[in-house]
């Protein structure tokens, strides 16, 4: 059993067309990769930027104090953003 969480026993498959296979190609030669290693490494580059407000943020003292009396402070009926999200949007 490989016990490397890094050893690559999964595979991806993915559908492109035919321009959009040879920008890649292009891309991954003029980085000296294989396709697989060039969509990779900017695929976990993007997943990582993607995730990274929404995995860890950084607060000094004082702002978290100020962070958990706001999620302590009991709900607030806010009217006008209940009408805003009622309302139909731009893209509706």
């Amino acid at each position: 059993m490989n016990t490397n969480p890094l050893s690559k026993s999964e595979r991806i498959d993915v559908r492109a067309s035919k321009l959009v296979k040879e920008l890649l190609q292009n891309a991954a030669r003029a980085n000296h990769k294989t396709v697989s290693e060039f969509l990779l490494d900017a695929g976990v580059t993007a997943a990582e930027q993607a995730l990274a407000d929404r995995r860890q943020f950084v607060l000094n003292d004082r702002q978290w104090v100020a962070f958990q009396e706001a999620l302590d402070r009991p709900v607030q009926s806010k009217p006008r953003l209940k009408r805003l999200l009622s309302e139909p949007g731009v893209l509706d």
